[in-house]
């Protein structure tokens, strides 16, 4: 699978945060996600590996009982079933990779995104 870039695709996924699916193949997905600052992402957990990559930006990352103040350029992997969280510092950017495949991220078909528009 291949992307070019494009501005179409994203959603929002909570107040101040949007996502979009990038690629994804039979393993893994890749996301892009807008974090406006002063957003906060609730602790939560899925069984999915999450690694992640901070493009720009600040965010005050929560991973289990650590919390990072995370810069451009950091990166981080969280495992499966660990409670995390963040919260947004700085408008940024980053980008994160799923395995296996968070098929709730999966792009809808041509077919049903009028459904949803």
């Amino acid at each position: 699978m291949f992307e070019k870039q494009s501005e179409v695709g994203y959603m929002r996924a909570i107040d101040g945060i949007e996502q979009k699916t990038l690629v994804y193949g039979e393993k893994t997905l890749m996301v892009e996600f807008r974090l406006h600052k002063g957003a906060i992402l609730p602790l939560h957990a899925h069984p999915h590996e999450q690694s992640g990559y901070l493009v720009n930006g600040r965010i005050r990352l929560t991973s289990g009982t650590e919390v990072h103040l995370v810069a451009p350029g950091d990166s981080w992997c969280i495992a499966g079933g660990v409670k995390h969280g963040a919260e947004i510092v700085e408008d940024s950017v980053a980008i994160e990779v799923f395995a296996p495949v968070r098929k709730e991220y999966l792009p809808l078909p041509e077919s049903r995104r009028s459904e949803v528009d």
